[in-house]
């Protein structure tokens, strides 16, 4: 079976890749594929309603309506509602690599050394794109 079908690979329900299968197998990258597209809605949903909301509040703000309470409350979910936007956007940017990394075959494998990342970690954390052992060393050094 082709690496391309992954996307259009009906899996059973309840499917969760398994060490028994061969490490990313058209089954484990359609699992990862549709985990990752999914996440990837949910976040952009989310941003739709936060930028909603920073600007319903500014609306409202800029109204005049509302005493310095109301303004104070107002700027603080602006700014709190832009902190979650950008955090929203950078993990946005780390599913599109991890969706990049499954369309050229690199996903699962770390891109410093090129070794399988490994499935347990690959299921904890699916935007991993070291080895444990890499990630441990990175952390240190910054």
């Amino acid at each position: 079976m082709a690496k391309e079908n992954y996307k259009t690979l009906e899996l059973p329900p309840k499917y969760v890749p398994k060490k028994s299968e061969p490490y990313m197998c058209p089954q484990q990258l359609a699992y990862f594929y549709h985990l990752l597209t999914a996440q990837k809605e949910d976040l952009m949903q989310d941003s739709d309603s936060v930028l909603n909301s920073v600007r319903l509040a500014d609306k409202t703000e800029s109204a005049g309506v509302g005493d310095e309470t109301d303004n104070a409350t107002f700027e603080q979910e602006i700014t709190m509602n832009l902190r979650m936007s950008e955090r929203d956007n950078n993990l946005l940017k780390k599913i599109n690599a991890a969706l990049e990394r499954l369309e050229n075959g690199t996903y699962g494998y770390s891109i410093i050394s090129g070794e399988e990342i490994g499935l347990s970690r690959m299921l904890a954390r699916p935007l991993a794109t070291m080895t444990v052992e890499e990630q441990e060393e990175y952390e240190k050094r910054k």
